[in-house]
């Protein structure tokens, strides 16, 4: 496992031992960061349930401002701090220990990425989509990966579907908020 491009191409990272976390293969990475290159500049992302933080990684190597890591497994938590040291975005970064959906809950941020990778075979997206949508900047959009034989995730209010794309086992659904109009 390694971050495909960016200022931190090609370090390797590290991914807790175990069936607890299941990262995401570099085809599907560079697949989900084609799709959103453009949104990715100055981005504040969230990675929730983030394993080893790979995907807020990879973002922050191709031009997010911040990244909030968040996961309930501890082993986790110490591969991401472990991967943020190797690729130098310590200071752009929080990593916090908790239940992902309290998380969501109760933060007052908000973030123009999320990813969702929750663990499969568990309706984690179905459950805390509407939550994420809440956090969600005008603009902004959620990235859902998920297994084949799941259901599409419903679009929450205020959100619409972007493109959903099929990786053999793996789904990915992208949601965006519009962006408000300022009126002059």
């Amino acid at each position: 496992m390694r971050v495909i491009t960016g200022i931190a191409r090609g370090r390797k990272l590290v991914a807790p031992e175990g069936l607890e976390t299941r990262p995401t293969a570099d085809k599907v990475k560079e697949g989900i960061f084609s799709a959103v290159q453009f949104e990715l500049s100055e981005a504040r992302v969230l990675d929730l349930f983030a394993g080893s933080g790979q995907m807020g990684i990879e973002a922050l190597s191709r031009g997010a401002a911040h990244a909030v890591f968040i996961d309930s497994s501890l082993r986790s938590i110490r591969c991401v701090n472990e991967n943020l040291r190797n690729t130098g975005f310590e200071r752009m970064s929080e990593v916090i220990n908790r239940d992902s959906y309290d998380y969501i809950k109760l933060t007052a941020q908000t973030f123009d990425i999320i990813i969702l990778d929750p663990p499969y075979h568990h309706n984690h997206i179905d459950n805390i989509l509407p939550f994420a949508a809440k956090k969600l900047r005008s603009g902004g959009m959620i990235i859902c990966e998920y297994e084949k034989e799941a259901a599409e995730p419903t679009a929450p209010e205020g959100l619409i579907l972007r493109k959903t794309y099929h990786y053999g086992k793996i789904n990915v659904s992208i949601f965006y908020r519009p962006a408000e109009e300022v009126a002059e």
